[in-house]
Formats: structure tokens, C-alpha cells, sequence
């Protein structure tokens, strides 16, 4: 889990985005996006698809299958 938390948090600012940009563009409230970058809860399924191309990366990438 905690690859995933990097990824989301490390992609967003990168990307320069706020959690609440990020909660915004995925239809879900700023605390689920602090909850998946602190690793203590996996994003639905219904939301990876979306959080990929918002964040423009790859599921591979985000679920730590490629680097």
C-alpha cells in the first residue's frame, strides 16, 4: 500500500495539484485523497481508471507493477 500512497502523492504535486483539486477532479472529498496518500485505505476500484488519467500514469505504474 504504501507504493500506491507515494505514487498518488508524489504524482500530484508534480503535477502541481492540491488534494482538494484532486478530490474534485474524481468526484470524491479531499479526506479520501489524504486517506490514500497516507496509506490507510486503497482508492475503490470504480476510481483507478479515472486517478490513471487524471494523474496521467499508467495502472502498471500505480499499482507498483512497473517502474
Amino acid at each position: 500500500m504504501e507504493h500506491i500512497a507515494w505514487v498518488i502523492r508524489n504524482e500530484r504535486t508534480v503535477k502541481g495539484m492540491t488534494q482538494a483539486e484532486l478530490a474534485q477532479a474524481l468526484g470524491v472529498t479531499q479526506d479520501s485523497i489524504s486517506l490514500w496518500e497516507l496509506g490507510k485505505r486503497y482508492p475503490d476500484t470504480q476510481y483507478l481508471a479515472p486517478l490513471c488519467r487524471v494523474l496521467q500514469i499508467s495502472a502498471d505504474y500505480l499499482l507498483g507493477l512497473e517502474d
